[in-house]
């Protein structure tokens, strides 16, 4: 006979469900529902699988960045050769979750779940019952409701491309736009970017990303801002996408890059006495909704946190923590740093410029524009520069952003420093290996 009962039913087997899965495996019975790939969207069809491609692109640019200073001749990105790469590395990612999951006693079931009370769901015609859930369901592409929207793909379907088309349009100016045009249009595609507005990367600074644009473009990158595409057609030369104001651009794949939306449709909340907005499901200072037996996590949660695959483990850890009765304080947030994978890459962590020149007598900004030194000379850089942010009144480092090839990696050193207080005093005790970026870190101080 089947087991309908369990401690912990998780809905969602990415990153966050699967951390929480885990931490409760010793302790609990735990049931995990996926209803798609297992592992989630970051290893499947996310940030993995992008980095992948990225990946050939870094070495493309810092090849080019040496030429004249010790090399000659540049490579040429083979696209389904990069794509058979990632494949290698994405089609085992199911395979080796289930695996893992089995391994550690945890149960699965493969379907989409549905809430028929506040203590019951339902998943393939069977019902479950627990005596706590874990809603980390995740979130889906927006595809806009225009007139041929049935024509458009997402990033999904271009982390899949078996070859690269000669011309691509994204509709979107945020972290998957940006991201992909790049990889696309280093790798040799014509790539615009549509978007309504005239700004990109909401939420950075525009100082930086005014710059990122410049370079985008050197790269190959066309924009159409204050633009609304209004219908997409598809002809004998391809897509057509139109607005009002007489745009008509052809291409040979038009991608949704607008955002995600909470995946809260299916999931019947309101029985289940959990409420969503348009952000996704609302929880308390405890990751729980409505009803105390429900927890929400990942990116499905309605926050104001950044939407990205640390935050979600982070969060399945505690929600796991507060299930085993190690802790009952309200979660509280380290500072989360996040990076644009662009050319150059775009990183920042902590108060942001635009808090800082909100509140002039709390802040001190320091702008620094960093070419010329060593760690960026020795590879060529064409453009770096490093902002930091200082608390006036503990001249403690607060916030930073990295404009830079090496932005994730500097954004990595900076973060610590500002989570734990760091002076530089502190820092200036430390020897660290010469002469790398590490070793420059009591010069951003």
């Amino acid at each position: 006979m089947n087991q309908s009962h369990y401690d912990t039913i998780i809905i969602g087997a990415g990153p966050g469900g699967l951390s929480t899965a885990f931490d409760l495996s010793k302790k609990q019975s735990v049931l995990i529902i996926e209803n798609d790939l297992w592992g989630g969207t970051c290893p499947n069809r996310g940030c993995d699988p992008k980095k992948m491609l990225y990946s050939a692109v870094e070495t493309k640019q810092r090849q080019e960045a040496m030429q004249g200073f010790g090399l000659t001749g540049s490579s040429i990105i083979d696209w389904p050769k990069l794509m058979a790469f990632k494949s290698a590395y994405t089609d085992k990612v199911p395979a080796n979750t289930l695996a893992g999951l089995s391994a550690a006693n945890i149960k699965t079931v493969h379907g989409s779940a549905k809430f028929i009370s506040k203590s019951e769901i339902n998943v393939n015609t069977e019902t479950y019952t627990a005596d706590n859930f874990v809603i980390a369901a995740g979130q889906s592409p927006v595809v806009p409701d225009i007139p041929g929207s049935h024509l458009l793909k997402t990033s999904t379907d271009f982390l899949s491309l078996e070859e690269l088309p000669d011309k691509i349009a994204f509709i979107g100016a945020g972290y998957i736009s940006i991201e992909l045009a790049n990889i696309a249009a280093i790798a040799g595609s014509e790539v615009h970017i549509i978007q309504h507005n005239s700004q990109i990367l909401r939420g950075f600074p525009i100082e930086y990303t005014t710059r990122l644009i410049e370079n985008l473009k050197t790269n190959g990158v066309h924009f159409h801002f204050d633009t609304n595409i209004t219908e997409i057609t598809e002809g004998p030369l391809g897509f057509q996408m139109l607005d009002d104001k007489g745009l008509s651009l052809t291409v040979d794949l038009a991608i949704s890059a607008m955002g995600r939306q909470p995946n809260v449709n299916t999931l019947n909340l309101p029985i289940a006495g959990a409420e969503s907005d348009s952000h996704g499901i609302i929880v308390d200072s405890h990751l729980k909704t409505k009803n105390d037996r429900i927890y929400a996590i990942g990116d499905i949660v309605s926050r104001k946190q950044p939407k990205l695959t640390p935050v979600s483990t982070f969060e399945g850890h505690y929600v796991a923590d507060q299930l085993l009765k190690k802790s009952n304080s309200p979660i509280t947030y380290p500072p989360i740093p996040m990076t644009v994978y662009a050319s150059p890459q775009l990183s920042q962590v902590g108060i942001t410029i635009e808090q800082a020149k909100n509140e002039p007598e709390h802040y001190d900004i320091r702008v620094q524009e960093t070419t010329n030194w060593y760690s960026f000379n020795r590879i060529k850089e064409s453009e770096a520069s490093v902002t930091t942010i200082f608390d006036k009144s503990s001249n403690l480092l607060v916030g930073a952003v990295a404009y830079t090839t090496i932005a994730e990696e500097l954004i990595n050193y900076l973060t610590p420093l500002i989570a734990n207080k760091t002076p530089k005093t502190d820092v200036t005790k430390l020897i660290l290996a010469y002469p790398t970026p590490a070793s420059d870190l009591a010069y951003y101080l």
